[in-house]
């Protein structure tokens, strides 16, 4: 059985900082793509970013670029998401993603999902 397990979420003020991490078991994790979306209250779940199955390639929905690092580490099945200067539009629930897709990474490719993080950013 697939399992994601997204941690790492909480209150935090602007300006701050948070690093999730979603765990993976029950799949061959080097062989997936991942990818972190969020879904804010009364909005689809939309894409914030997709790292590729080695790690060497990574790409960003524009408004998080530069702010938000993507990371993974295979021996750990752990992929990671680090948010800094975050701002309240950051605040959703966060998804972890894994799929065979990279540079295609959408909502409708997603193999396997996580239950998600809560995150919540204050002004």
């Amino acid at each position: 059985q697939v399992q994601l397990v997204e941690s790492g979420g909480g209150l935090v003020q602007a300006g701050d900082s948070l690093r999730l991490s979603c765990a993976a078991s029950g799949l061959t994790f080097s062989y997936y793509s991942m990818g972190w979306f969020r879904q804010a209250p009364g909005k689809e779940r939309e894409f914030v970013s997709a790292i590729n199955w080695s790690g060497g390639g990574t790409y960003y929905q524009d408004s998080v670029k530069g702010r938000f690092t993507i990371s993974r580490d295979n021996a750990k099945n752990t992929v990671y998401l680090q948010m800094n200067s975050l701002k309240p539009d950051a605040t959703a629930v966060y998804y972890c993603a894994a799929s065979y897709q990279f540079r295609t990474l959408a909502v409708s490719t997603v193999q396997y999902w996580g239950r998600g993080t809560q995150v919540t950013v204050s002004s």
